[in-house]
């Protein structure tokens, strides 16, 4: 018996999310090429649907089909009440309560919450939207760092490509390993991406707009591979550590030390997106000495080792 998935469509949808539970569980099949998923659409009284690429859709249901879903989906919108301030429609609040099971892609994680889907529970949503979820569903507990989350009866996805990787997931959750490394080879798609969206997320650290530790601050990008403690960078400052440290925050928002690490972490992943230097060198380059200090310090900062992360933008 194939197992349907309901894909609940809003006003200005994304067009990739929408599409991508109808191509990923699609293409989950068995051995002998029997489907595995029934994937349905669906809109509040059958109303046609506008996406933010210019055309509108007709889904084949209203939510009345929900009743008869194994899992809802809610694809990620770019506009609406969901994100505006939060809200959604009775009706729609109504038709999402009660699933045996319910997901969302990108910020369709908006609308789960709207309906209270996500109260006291993990999630999480394209990280350029976290700031404005975590101020309309501060009871959510949002981790903007990863590409999907799995909380049993409820799954939730970062922005786009992220999507792929939940569907996936899904099927490998539903029918094993050797289902979904098939179902990714239909596709064309990693069977499994490492890290999560913080490797993806463009974080410039902040900078003070001058004042008295602006000269050491360039002072230590341009000696990142040399051994910089605090009474170095006080003495090139010309103030005292209490002094300097206190200036440094008060100027940049971060104590040096974590100022330090990450303009390394910045400079080692220039280094691997645009040179072909070992990942010692790497290292020794940007001020960590060794192979393990830039893995770890890496692997906190975006979730991936050196080589995951050059395998993935180089090949970008």
């Amino acid at each position: 018996m194939t197992h349907r998935i309901a894909v609940v469509v809003l006003d200005h949808f994304a067009p990739l999310d929408l599409g991508v539970p109808g191509q990923v569980f699609w293409a989950a099949e068995t051995p002998a090429g029997e489907k595995l998923y029934d994937v349905v659409t669906c809109s509040e009284g059958r109303a046609p649907v506008r996406c933010s690429a210019g055309y509108s859709v007709l889904p084949d249901h209203d939510l009345d089909v929900l009743d008869t879903a194994d899992t809802v989906l809610v694809p990620g919108i770019h506009a609406g009440r969901a994100l505006k301030d939060g809200t959604i429609s009775d009706t729609l609040s109504a038709a999402l309560q009660g699933r045996p099971r319910t997901m969302s892609i990108c910020t369709g994680s908006f609308v789960l919450a709207a309906a209270g889907l996500l109260d006291d529970r993990p999630a999480t949503t394209h990280w350029r939207e976290a700031a404005r979820f975590s101020r309309l569903f501060p009871q959510v507990k949002l981790d903007p760092d990863v590409l999907f989350l799995d909380d049993g009866d409820v799954l939730t996805s970062a922005g786009v490509a992220a999507g792929l990787d939940l569907c996936l997931h899904v099927v490998r959750r539903d029918h094993g390993s050797e289902v979904a490394n098939r179902t990714a080879r239909r596709c064309v798609m990693p069977p499994w991406r490492e890290g999560g969206q913080a490797q993806y997320i463009d974080r410039p650290l902040p900078y003070g707009t001058g004042g008295g530790t602006a000269a050491t601050r360039d002072w230590m990008l341009a000696h990142l591979d040399a051994p910089l403690d605090l009474n170095a960078l006080a003495e090139h400052a010309r103030m005292s550590v209490r002094t300097f440290t206190r200036r440094f925050r008060e100027e940049t928002g971060v104590s040096p030390a974590r100022w330090l690490t990450g303009q390394r972490v910045q400079h080692a992943r220039h280094l691997l997106e645009t040179t072909d230097l070992g990942v010692e060198e790497v290292a020794r380059r940007s001020g960590f000495g060794t192979a393990v200090s830039l893995r770890q310090h890496l692997h906190a900062a975006v979730g991936v080792p050196p080589l995951a992360y050059r395998h993935t933008f180089r090949r970008a």
